[in-house]
Order: C-alpha cells, then sequence, then structure tokens
C-alpha cells in the first residue's frame, strides 16, 4: 500500500468522509474519476474533509499524471493493493472466472479491507461512500460498514443492475446481491439522473423517497479557466467540424444509424469532406467503426483520432464549431458526463437521443442543442443538414450559461455535504 497523508489527522472542526472510489487520477481513459476527484476538492468548504481510499496505479490499464496535480492537498489518499485479473493474473490469456467475480479488480478487496480499517480508526470518519461503476467498491463499503458500524452512503450513479444487465447471468446474479446489501444497509442512495432513481424506488417499495437523492454530474469551472474558445471565421473556407469527444459504446450508443445517414446524405451531394468534418476522439472500438465508414464510404469526413489528457481534450472540444453527443434509448435514464462539459464550452450541441430521456430533458432544458433520436435515421436525414446550416450560419442557439451554472461541481459537493450531515446528524 502507498499513501499521500492517509493517516494524518484532520481538524477536530471538520467531519470527515471515506470515499471508496475506483477512479481517480492518475486512472485515464474514462471521465469516471472526475466525481470522486471533484467532490473530495469541494467537500472541504462545507466542512467535510475526505479520505480516499483507491486503487494502487498498477490496477489501470491508462495513467494520466497530469491528473495528479489537481488532487487537493487537503485530501488523503490511500491506494490499496489490488490487480486486474485480465492483465495481471492470466496465463496465456485464460484466468480463473472467480477471480473476476465481482469485476476484474476483485483483489482490491484484499489491499482495501485492512487499509480502509485503520483509515476510518486513524481519521475519525464520520461517514463512509462508495462510488460505483465499479462493483468491487460497492462490496468493499458494504464489508467496512459492517465490520465498524459506520453509516454507509452509496453513490450509485447510473443504475447498478437491469433485467438484462450484467449480460452474463452469474455476475448479474453477484451484481444483485451487492446492490440488495446496499439497499438494505445504506443510509442514503445517490443516481446522476431522475430515470434511475425513479427505477430503483420502483424495484425495491422499502426504499424512502427523500432518501434516495439525485446528485448530477457537473463541470469544474477551474478546468475550463483557461481554455481559448475558438469561433469560426465565417469567410476563411474549409469545412465545418463536429467533435464527439470520448468512448461510443457499441451497443448504447451504436453510431451506424448516424454513419448510414452520412452515407446517403453524401451519396446525394449533401454534405462532402470538403465542406464537413467529423472527428470521433477516443471512441474505442476503433477497428469496428474504421471498417464501417469505409464500407460506406464516409471516411473522408469522419475521422478516429487517439485520446487526449482531459485538459487538452477540453480544449479541443472548445475548438470545434459543434458538439456531437450520442445516447441511445436503453440509456435514457443515464446522462453522460460529457453532456455537462458540452453545455459549458457553449457550443452549439447536436445530441443524437431520445427526446423523453433524462439526457434529452437536460439538454433542452438548457437549450443550443438540436436533439434527434440516434435509432431514427430519417429524422436525422432531414435534421443533420439544418443543423449545419444554422451553425455554419451561426444562427444556431447556444446553452443558456444561467441554467448551466446549476451544474457546476462544487454546488454538487454542497448537495452531498448536505446528504453526510443529515447521515453523521442521525447517527450521532
Amino acid at each position: 500500500m502507498t499513501e499521500n497523508s492517509s493517516v494524518r489527522d484532520c481538524s477536530s472542526a471538520m467531519q470527515r468522509v471515506l470515499i471508496v472510489a475506483y477512479h481517480f487520477p492518475p486512472q485515464s481513459g474514462s471521465s469516471g474519476f472526475l466525481r470522486a476527484l471533484k467532490f473530495s476538492r469541494y467537500l472541504i468548504e462545507y466542512g467535510w474533509r475526505s479520505v480516499v481510499l483507491t486503487v494502487h496505479e498498477r490496477a489501470y490499464e491508462k495513467l494520466d499524471s497530469q491528473q495528479l496535480s489537481n488532487i487537493s492537498p487537503e485530501v488523503s489518499v490511500i491506494r490499496a493493493f489490488a490487480l486486474d485479473t485480465k492483465r495481471h493474473l492470466s496465463i496465456r490469456g485464460r484466468h480463473l472466472r472467480a477471480l473476476a467475480l465481482p469485476d476484474r479488480w476483485a483483489s482490491w478487496c484484499l489491499g482495501a479491507l485492512p487499509a480502509g480499517l485503520r483509515a476510518i480508526r486513524a481519521n475519525r470518519i464520520n461517514v463512509i461512500l462508495t462510488t460505483f461503476p465499479i462493483a468491487t467498491a460497492v462490496l468493499i463499503g458494504f464489508l467496512l460498514h459492517r465490520a465498524t458500524g459506520k453509516p454507509w452512503v452509496i453513490d450509485f450513479r447510473d443504475s447498478m443492475t437491469e433485467e438484462e444487465y450484467p449480460r452474463d447471468e452469474r455476475t448479474r446474479r453477484i451484481y444483485r446481491w451487492i446492490e440488495k446489501q446496499a439497499i438494505r444497509y445504506g443510509a442514503r442512495w445517490i443516481f446522476t439522473a431522475e430515470s434511475a432513481r425513479r427505477m430503483y424506488l420502483n424495484r425495491y417499495p422499502s426504499l424512502s423517497p427523500e432518501k434516495c437523492l439525485v446528485i448530477h454530474n457537473g463541470y469544474d469551472e477551474e478546468d475550463f479557466k483557461d481554455l481559448v474558445p475558438i469561433q469560426r471565421n465565417r469567410g476563411a473556407g474549409g469545412p465545418l467540424r463536429l467533435l464527439h469527444s470520448g468512448l461510443i459504446y457499441q451497443e448504447e450508443r451504436d453510431p451506424k444509424p448516424f454513419f448510414r445517414t452520412l452515407a446517403k446524405l453524401k451519396n446525394e451531394h449533401q454534405i462532402s469532406a470538403e465542406k464537413l468534418r467529423i472527428d470521433l476522439r477516443a471512441s474505442g472500438s476503433e477497428a469496428e467503426y474504421s471498417r464501417c465508414l469505409r464500407e460506406l464510404g464516409v471516411d473522408d469526413i469522419v475521422h478516429l483520432l487517439p485520446a487526449l489528457p482531459y485538459r487538452e481534450a477540453l480544449q479541443d472540444s472548445a475548438c470545434a464549431d459543434g458538439l456531437l453527443l450520442m445516447q441511445a434509448a436503453s440509456c435514457n435514464h443515464q446522462i453522460p458526463a460529457k453532456a455537462y462539459e458540452y453545455m459549458r464550452i457553449r457550443k452549439p450541441i447536436l445530441a443524437l437521443t431520445p427526446q423523453e430521456g433524462d439526457t434529452g430533458r437536460l439538454l433542452h432544458k438548457v437549450g443550443g442543442t438540436t436533439i434527434v433520436n440516434l435509432a431514427d435515421e430519417a429524422a436525422m436525414y432531414h435534421a443533420l443538414p439544418q443543423f449545419l446550416h444554422s451553425v455554419s450560419a451561426g444562427n444556431h442557439p447556444f446553452p443558456d450559461p444561467q441554467e448551466v451554472e446549476r451544474y457546476t461541481r462544487r454546488n454538487q459537493a454542497g448537495d452531498l455535504a448536505a446528504c453526510l450531515q443529515q447521515v453523521a446528524a442521525e447517527r450521532a
């Protein structure tokens, strides 16, 4: 175990929370680390000091050391022993199934439990907070709660299980068992979207609605402080540039209907590489998408680009003419974290998502967005040329800054602090 001031005593005036989170700097490849990072950074403004229990750096596939400087010096970080079963415990590409249940980081329990118990004693922890989407983190929180009696708050973010998720039945049974322990023993349950909250209230009628909270993801104004927004020079020529930043899952955000729409528009000479460039930055599944783009003949319009460090990725978005978001109907109860960053950048947004989903409702509320169902190729065929024309002409609206400001990470940390304060008071 390595530590960064992990057993430093805290001021007696402060309450203390142990945050169990897999995603934390220097993890890279997912924006999920921002939630725990920003909570820990801003909770101190509301009277809560954070001790973060996370994994050793070896457990991450990708690292971004630049993010380490964003960890507040007031935050204690414990990096407990953990291995990635797929990478560290495989022989010729195969590993024991039991070593990857509930997930590939199950070994984290071996390091996290003793480290967490020491941290709870040394820092006089008031509340344990665990944050999904790594199931092992929730399991660790449950075990620490049972061992210490400290109240436990579960930040589910999105749903932990659904009827067919996880797809593997054995994994789904284990996830559902962990989820049931969270429901039985938790003091509060937090979600990032209202639909996910309603799903859990329907699934578990014993839940108290006032103890199921929505704390959105958001954006941190500090991350945007030095960005240089680039406005398109209408007379400069060159293609209009749309950007999608981040993973595009083949199921949850299947881009193929969008690709086919582009191919149809290109064949009808409504779009061309001279007038339109679409960049998919760090999309994942590059081999599959590259093949599909070639077959459709739009690989000169759509470009697959590598990942960038977080701040550079934000600057890249600020330089685009418009921002592209994809979210299928199967994820109507989720809001991708990038939606909040897109809103803050204040560029026109093309959201390929159902109007009735939580993402569609959020973007409709803040404005500045053209919303079209990702599965409706006919609607995309009509909407895309209109969107491109309005962006090129400079008359597409932008997100309303007053609405966007509600979703700052500082404000979300304030909501979390109020939740933690209620929980601590109940156990006082």
